[in-house]
């Protein structure tokens, strides 16, 4: 087999790899909260203090989910939301809320666990 044909043997069609934009849900996340990304993986851009995830949808690069934390009290909530959801259109970003969310991490093990409960 041939370098160019293990090259394309590579790239199936079904194989797609996602590029995000980081650096404007960074921008979003800023000018709407103030507050820093402190963690991004995969699909899920991680604000400080994990009051908010926020998760591309993975059907457009301007549509985003929004995610708060289940300590998150709801007048709380409501305001980040309301600034991020600000930013983001200014930014011609459709934002929607989901839910909120949990993290635990299993006793002795170097994992986290995020459970997702949607609205």
């Amino acid at each position: 087999m041939t370098t160019e044909m293990m090259s394309e043997a590579a790239l199936l069609p079904e194989d797609k790899i996602e590029f995000y934009e980081l650096e404007k849900v960074r921008f979003v996340v800023k000018d709407g909260t103030g507050l820093d990304i402190a963690y991004a993986y995969e699909d899920l851009v991680f604000s400080d203090h994990a009051l908010f995830i926020i998760q591309f949808d993975g059907q457009s690069t301007n549509s985003w989910n929004c995610w708060f934390n289940h300590e998150c009290n709801a007048p709380d909530r409501l305001a980040l939301l309301r600034s991020l959801a600000t930013s983001a259109n200014l930014n011609n970003v459709q934002l929607t809320y989901k839910g909120t969310y949990e993290i635990t991490q299993p006793e002795g093990k170097e994992e986290i666990i995020v459970k997702f409960t949607e609205i």
